[in-house]
């Protein structure tokens, strides 16, 4: 049987994801740290839909937690037709002043993960000539951001990455969508420690609506999706202003 794998499956955008393939009977395998939140959404959903969940409670952050998620999977023979790479974190401060190890995790939690896992199971679809990649990134992928530069950097990797694979995977069967929303009301900013005047607290939009827009993408096997006027906004402005004033602005509204 096929099924779909969810990283950050608990909460946020990852959760409302999960209910749209839920309901849509796909079988799930759904990762996150969190094991009792992974039981009380295979309990619930799974009866609910009549669908098979898988729950593995993992840390992406950890370096082979990619590949020992893979090798269970391929012993379960569980075969990944869509893969959604949810999971991310954030951090906040001048990079200075921040702790390098938070900002490592990030990068092994939004790039490194997300790079695992789809080159371990892209050979799987490639062979089947199916399979949809959706993955998360934001509307800090279109320009620097000073006081979350590692963040903003991660997500223009996730951006570029996905919209590569995207050409080189079109003659395959294969889809990658980078869905790039704004602010979102989900814990992110608490997570990252964001004050109250940043953009991560401004014009919020809800985690249920920037799911089913980027499912609806995924769906139509679009290469990018900018979820939000504000989004829009931002990836339009790097192309009429000059790089220095896209920092600047990009600076004011994170301050």
């Amino acid at each position: 049987m096929s099924y779909t794998l969810i990283t950050g499956a608990t909460s946020g955008i990852g959760y409302e994801l999960m209910k749209l393939f839920a309901r849509d009977r796909n079988n799930l395998v759904l990762v996150a740290r969190n094991e009792d939140y992974l039981k009380r959404i295979k309990e619930f959903y799974g009866n609910k839909y009549g669908i098979d969940i898988v729950t593995i409670a993992r840390d992406l952050a950890e370096t082979e937690a990619p590949r020992d998620i893979f090798d269970e999977l391929q012993e379960r023979g569980i075969e990944i037709e869509n893969l959604v790479n949810n999971a991310g974190v954030g951090t906040y401060g001048k990079f200075h002043d921040t702790d390098i190890e938070d900002s490592l995790n990030l990068i092994d939690l939004n790039i490194r993960s997300l790079t695992y896992l789809t080159r371990l199971f892209l050979p799987g679809m490639i062979q089947k000539r199916r399979g949809r990649i959706l993955n998360l990134g934001s509307a800090a992928s279109f320009a620097p951001g000073p006081y979350m530069a590692t963040y903003y950097a991660s997500k223009a990797y996730v951006m570029y990455f996905s919209e590569a694979l995207h050409w080189e995977l079109k003659k395959k069967g294969i889809t990658v969508t980078s869905m790039n929303p704004h602010s979102t009301d989900t814990d992110f900013p608490n997570k990252a420690e964001a004050p109250e005047s940043s953009i991560t607290r401004h014009n919020q939009m809800h985690a249920k609506y920037v799911a089913e827009r980027g499912y609806e993408a995924l769906m139509q096997g679009r290469r990018l999706v900018v979820i939000g006027g504000m989004s829009k906004v931002l990836a339009f402005t790097p192309r009429i202003m000059p790089r220095a004033a896209v920092v600047a602005v990009s600076a004011v509204l994170n301050k």
